[in-house]
Protein backbone atom coordinates (compact mmCIF):
# COMPACT_ATOMS: atom_id res chain seq x y z
CA UNK A 1 0.00 0.00 0.00
CA UNK A 2 1.23 3.29 -1.07
CA UNK A 3 2.07 5.99 1.97
CA UNK A 4 0.75 9.36 1.90
CA UNK A 5 3.56 12.11 1.75
CA UNK A 6 1.61 14.80 3.47
CA UNK A 7 1.74 15.68 6.68
CA UNK A 8 -1.16 16.02 8.89
CA UNK A 9 -0.20 20.30 9.05
CA UNK A 10 0.79 20.35 5.32
CA UNK A 11 -3.18 18.71 4.84
CA UNK A 12 -4.63 21.28 6.79
CA UNK A 13 -2.59 23.64 5.78
CA UNK A 14 -3.56 23.15 2.46
CA UNK A 15 -7.10 22.63 3.78
CA UNK A 16 -7.34 26.00 5.00
CA UNK A 17 -6.46 27.96 1.89
CA UNK A 18 -9.48 25.98 -0.34
CA UNK A 19 -11.61 26.94 2.26
CA UNK A 20 -9.79 30.73 1.61
CA UNK A 21 -9.85 30.57 -1.90
CA UNK A 22 -13.73 29.74 -1.80
CA UNK A 23 -14.30 32.97 0.48
CA UNK A 24 -12.58 34.91 -1.80
CA UNK A 25 -14.36 33.58 -5.12
CA UNK A 26 -17.54 33.96 -2.84
CA UNK A 27 -16.97 37.86 -2.65
CA UNK A 28 -16.03 37.72 -6.26
CA UNK A 29 -18.94 36.73 -7.28
CA UNK A 30 -21.08 40.16 -7.29
CA UNK A 31 -18.95 41.93 -9.56
CA UNK A 32 -18.13 39.03 -11.70
CA UNK A 33 -22.12 38.89 -11.89
CA UNK A 34 -22.79 42.66 -13.02
CA UNK A 35 -20.24 42.29 -15.48
CA UNK A 36 -21.22 39.58 -17.17
CA UNK A 37 -24.68 40.96 -17.11
CA UNK A 38 -23.53 44.20 -18.40
CA UNK A 39 -21.86 42.11 -21.20
CA UNK A 40 -24.47 40.02 -22.08
CA UNK A 41 -27.48 42.39 -21.36
CA UNK A 42 -29.04 40.97 -19.23
CA UNK A 43 -31.05 41.57 -15.25
CA UNK A 44 -30.64 45.42 -15.99
CA UNK A 45 -30.72 46.69 -12.87
CA UNK A 46 -32.73 50.16 -12.46
CA UNK A 47 -30.54 53.36 -11.08
CA UNK A 48 -30.03 52.96 -7.04
CA UNK A 49 -29.35 56.88 -6.67
CA UNK A 50 -32.31 59.27 -5.99
CA UNK A 51 -32.74 61.36 -9.19
CA UNK A 52 -31.03 64.04 -9.95
CA UNK A 53 -31.81 65.26 -13.35
CA UNK A 54 -33.94 68.48 -14.17
CA UNK A 55 -37.42 68.61 -14.09
CA UNK A 56 -37.58 69.92 -17.16
CA UNK A 57 -40.23 67.66 -20.13
CA UNK A 58 -38.86 66.41 -23.58
CA UNK A 59 -42.04 67.23 -24.97
CA UNK A 60 -40.63 66.44 -28.37
CA UNK A 61 -39.52 62.87 -27.83
CA UNK A 62 -41.38 59.62 -26.60
CA UNK A 63 -40.23 56.49 -25.18
CA UNK A 64 -42.77 53.43 -24.79
CA UNK A 65 -42.30 51.86 -20.83
CA UNK A 66 -43.70 48.03 -21.36
CA UNK A 67 -44.96 46.47 -17.82
CA UNK A 68 -44.08 42.50 -17.52
CA UNK A 69 -44.97 40.52 -14.45
CA UNK A 70 -43.65 37.26 -13.46
CA UNK A 71 -44.14 35.03 -10.55
CA UNK A 72 -41.49 32.47 -9.24
CA UNK A 73 -41.84 29.24 -9.28
CA UNK A 74 -43.75 28.46 -5.89
CA UNK A 75 -45.56 31.99 -6.06
CA UNK A 76 -49.17 31.03 -5.87
CA UNK A 77 -50.78 35.19 -6.00
CA UNK A 78 -51.91 36.53 -8.80
CA UNK A 79 -50.03 39.48 -10.10
CA UNK A 80 -50.47 41.84 -13.21
CA UNK A 81 -49.94 45.60 -14.26
CA UNK A 82 -53.01 47.41 -14.88
CA UNK A 83 -51.83 48.26 -18.59
CA UNK A 84 -49.01 46.09 -20.24
CA UNK A 85 -47.84 49.57 -21.51
CA UNK A 86 -47.23 53.66 -21.34
CA UNK A 87 -45.97 56.11 -23.65
CA UNK A 88 -44.47 58.92 -21.82
CA UNK A 89 -41.89 61.63 -22.35
CA UNK A 90 -38.41 61.97 -20.83
CA UNK A 91 -38.48 63.74 -17.73
CA UNK A 92 -42.19 63.07 -17.20
CA UNK A 93 -43.23 61.46 -13.29
CA UNK A 94 -45.57 58.46 -14.43
CA UNK A 95 -47.21 55.97 -12.62
CA UNK A 96 -48.38 52.27 -13.24
CA UNK A 97 -50.02 50.17 -10.90
CA UNK A 98 -49.33 46.39 -10.45
CA UNK A 99 -52.56 44.43 -8.88
CA UNK A 100 -51.77 41.39 -6.08
CA UNK A 101 -54.27 39.17 -4.88
CA UNK A 102 -53.07 36.62 -2.77
CA UNK A 103 -56.16 33.34 -3.36
CA UNK A 104 -54.49 31.09 -0.38
CA UNK A 105 -56.52 30.43 2.77
CA UNK A 106 -53.20 31.63 4.68
CA UNK A 107 -51.36 34.71 5.09
CA UNK A 108 -48.07 35.44 2.89
CA UNK A 109 -45.05 37.49 2.83
CA UNK A 110 -43.93 38.96 -1.01
CA UNK A 111 -40.84 40.63 -2.44
CA UNK A 112 -41.39 41.81 -6.03
CA UNK A 113 -37.58 42.02 -7.85
CA UNK A 114 -37.14 44.61 -10.64
CA UNK A 115 -35.83 44.87 -13.89
CA UNK A 116 -35.31 47.10 -16.89
CA UNK A 117 -34.17 46.22 -20.41
CA UNK A 118 -32.45 47.11 -22.63
CA UNK A 119 -29.82 46.85 -19.94
CA UNK A 120 -27.59 49.68 -21.13
CA UNK A 121 -31.02 52.11 -20.18
CA UNK A 122 -31.21 50.93 -17.35
CA UNK A 123 -29.08 53.44 -15.58
CA UNK A 124 -31.90 56.08 -17.03
CA UNK A 125 -35.08 54.25 -15.01
CA UNK A 126 -35.49 55.80 -12.02
CA UNK A 127 -38.31 54.96 -9.46
CA UNK A 128 -39.09 57.44 -7.08
CA UNK A 129 -41.86 55.30 -5.12
CA UNK A 130 -42.00 51.34 -5.32
CA UNK A 131 -43.79 47.97 -4.06
CA UNK A 132 -40.29 46.42 -4.52
CA UNK A 133 -38.88 48.74 -1.98
CA UNK A 134 -40.40 47.02 1.04
CA UNK A 135 -41.63 43.14 1.38
CA UNK A 136 -45.82 43.03 0.94
CA UNK A 137 -47.98 40.95 3.02
CA UNK A 138 -51.31 39.70 1.90
CA UNK A 139 -53.65 37.73 3.92
CA UNK A 140 -55.76 35.56 2.88
CA UNK A 141 -57.82 36.51 -0.30
CA UNK A 142 -56.87 40.36 0.13
CA UNK A 143 -56.45 42.00 -3.16
CA UNK A 144 -54.18 45.38 -3.17
CA UNK A 145 -53.09 47.69 -5.81
CA UNK A 146 -49.62 48.84 -5.65
CA UNK A 147 -48.05 51.79 -7.37
CA UNK A 148 -44.70 52.56 -9.26
CA UNK A 149 -43.42 55.38 -9.54
CA UNK A 150 -40.65 56.57 -12.35
CA UNK A 151 -39.20 59.02 -14.69
CA UNK A 152 -37.21 58.28 -17.69
CA UNK A 153 -34.16 60.41 -17.78
CA UNK A 154 -33.88 62.85 -20.49
CA UNK A 155 -30.45 61.59 -21.19
CA UNK A 156 -31.90 58.16 -21.76
CA UNK A 157 -29.69 57.11 -25.37
CA UNK A 158 -31.38 58.34 -28.47
CA UNK A 159 -31.53 54.81 -30.01
CA UNK A 160 -33.70 53.75 -27.43
CA UNK A 161 -37.13 53.37 -27.89
CA UNK A 162 -38.71 51.09 -25.77
CA UNK A 163 -38.20 49.79 -22.19
CA UNK A 164 -39.51 47.31 -20.63
CA UNK A 165 -39.54 47.07 -16.70
CA UNK A 166 -40.30 43.29 -15.51
CA UNK A 167 -40.84 42.16 -11.86
CA UNK A 168 -41.17 38.70 -10.54
CA UNK A 169 -42.82 38.18 -7.47
CA UNK A 170 -40.79 35.75 -4.77
CA UNK A 171 -42.63 34.16 -1.86
CA UNK A 172 -41.11 34.64 1.27
CA UNK A 173 -43.15 33.44 3.86
CA UNK A 174 -40.99 31.12 4.99
CA UNK A 175 -37.86 33.74 5.69
CA UNK A 176 -40.65 36.55 7.07
CA UNK A 177 -43.78 34.67 8.28
CA UNK A 178 -46.59 37.54 8.35
CA UNK A 179 -48.74 37.59 11.43
CA UNK A 180 -52.38 37.44 10.62
CA UNK A 181 -54.85 39.54 11.01
CA UNK A 182 -58.14 39.05 12.67
CA UNK A 183 -61.55 39.70 10.70
CA UNK A 184 -59.50 40.26 7.36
Amino acid sequence: MRESSLTTGQLTLRLCGVVVAMFAFGFALVPIYDVMCQAFGINGKTSASAYQGAAEVDASREVKVQFVATNAADMVWGFEPVADQLSVSPGSVQEMRFIAHNPTDKPMTAQAIPSVSPSKAAAYFHKTECFCFTQQVLQPGERIEMPVRFIVDRDLPADVHRLTLGYTLFDITARKPPVPVAGR
